[in-house]
């Protein structure tokens, strides 16, 4: 297939508005994509919260207590587990 100028090309008025309606559809989408973009540069910037020395370490404190409660607890079971086989083995 080769285009020259004896090329014939058929364009029907249902396919010139399916071009047409893309085109439309693609400007529309490029338009209200700079509206948010110019929308979201007006908004104010989300503040970091710093997190201070104090709030760190309470939390770094129940994270400690919370794993050694969970030790404590898993000993506990364990022994458990041990007096069961022993109550089984008999």
């Amino acid at each position: 297939m080769k285009l020259g100028k004896d090329t014939d090309v058929n364009l029907t008025l249902e396919s010139l508005g399916m071009v047409g309606f893309f085109i439309f559809s693609l400007v529309a989408m490029w338009f209200s994509l700079q509206a948010d973009i110019a929308e979201a540069k007006e908004l104010p910037k989300p503040s970091d919260p710093e997190i201070t020395r104090i709030e760190f370490d309470m939390k770094d404190r129940l994270i400690r207590q919370t794993i050694m409660s969970t030790q404590e607890d898993v000993t506990e079971i364990k022994d458990d587990i041990k007096l069961i086989k022993q109550k089984l083995y008999e």
